[in-house]
C-alpha cells in the first residue's frame, strides 16, 4: 500500500522527529552533536524553514519548524540526514543505515500546540533522566528561549512573541511556562500526532486543514461514521 504524503502546508509550523535505527545511538560526542547541529542551521537556511526549538539526544532529534514551501522540510531532512550518516560512517568505521526510516512529522495548530511542543521537545532530556532541568542540557534551544542565550538557529515564532512585549518578559514567561510538567493526556496527543503523522489540533482547525489540503486531517472514528445512513442501518436505528 502506498504511502499517504505528509501534511505539509507553507507557514504551518511541525514538530519533527528522527531516530537512529532500532533505537542506536547516533550521537556519541562534542563533534557529533556539533556537526549535526551545524547541519541543521545550514539546511533552514538553505531550504527555507524558521526553527523554533529542537533537542538534539543520543539516539534521536526533535526539530519544531515553520516551511516556507511544501518541500522545505523533505529536503532539509534529507540534507542532514545524507551530510551526517557520511560524517558518522567514516567517523566511526561503520556502513549501512543509520536512520529508523523516515522521519516522523505532524502539522500542529500554532495557537494550541506551538508553545506545549516546544516545551516537549526540550524537556526530553529531563524525561530520559539525562539533566535535572531542562536548562542543564547544551544540546536544546531551552537556552534562546528561557535564556536568551545566543543560538543562531532559533528564529522565535509569534506565539512566542506574545508571551510579552519584551524578550526579557518572554522569557520569563517561558521559563515559568517549562517548569509545568504536561499532563499524560497533552504528552499523548503529541506523540499519537507525530508518530502516526496525523494533524495536531482541535477539531476547527482540522477541519481548515481538510479543506486547504482537501484530505482528512484526522483519521475515521473507529466503528465507521455515526452520522451516516450505512452505520445506523447497521446498528439498527433505521
Amino acid at each position: 500500500m502506498a504511502r499517504l504524503p505528509r501534511f505539509v502546508l507553507p507557514g504551518y509550523p511541525q514538530h519533527v522527529i528522527q531516530r537512529g535505527n532500532n533505537q542506536q545511538r547516533i550521537l556519541f560526542d562534542e563533534e557529533d552533536y556539533w556537526l549535526i547541529w551545524e547541519k541543521i542551521g545550514a539546511a533552514c537556511a538553505k531550504f527555507g524553514c524558521e526553527l523554533h526549538a529542537y533537542v538534539l539526544m543520543p539516539n534521536h532529534f526533535h526539530l519544531l519548524l515553520t516551511p516556507s514551501e511544501n518541500n522545505s522540510i523533505g529536503k532539509l531532512m534529507q540534507y542532514v540526514g545524507r551530510y551526517y550518516v557520511q560524517h558518522f560512517n567514516a567517523r566511526h568505521e561503520r556502513t549501512g543505515t543509520l536512520w529508523e526510516g523516515r522521519y516522523r512529522a505532524t502539522l500542529i495548530d500554532p495557537k494550541q500546540f506551538l508553545l506545549p511542543i516546544s516545551h516537549y521537545i526540550e524537556s526530553n532530556p529531563v524525561r530520559a533522566n539525562l539533566v535535572a532541568n531542562p536548562g542543564d542540557y547544551a544540546w536544546s534551544s531551552y537556552g534562546a528561549n528561557a535564556r536568551g542565550d545566543e543560538d543562531p538557529l532559533i528564529t522565535s515564532h509569534r506565539e512566542y512573541e506574545r508571551l510579552g512585549r519584551s524578550a526579557k518578559t518572554r522569557r520569563a514567561a517561558y521559563a515559568e511556562q517549562a517548569q509545568i510538567a504536561s499532563d499524560e493526556a497533552t504528552l499523548k496527543r503529541i506523540r499519537d500526532a507525530t508518530n502516526k503523522a496525523w494533524v495536531l489540533g482541535d477539531e476547527a482547525f482540522c477541519s481548515q486543514i481538510d479543506t486547504l489540503l482537501n484530505r482528512r486531517a484526522l483519521p475515521r472514528s473507529r466503528g465507521g461514521d455515526r452520522r451516516s445512513a450505512a452505520y445506523r442501518r447497521a446498528a439498527g436505528k433505521l
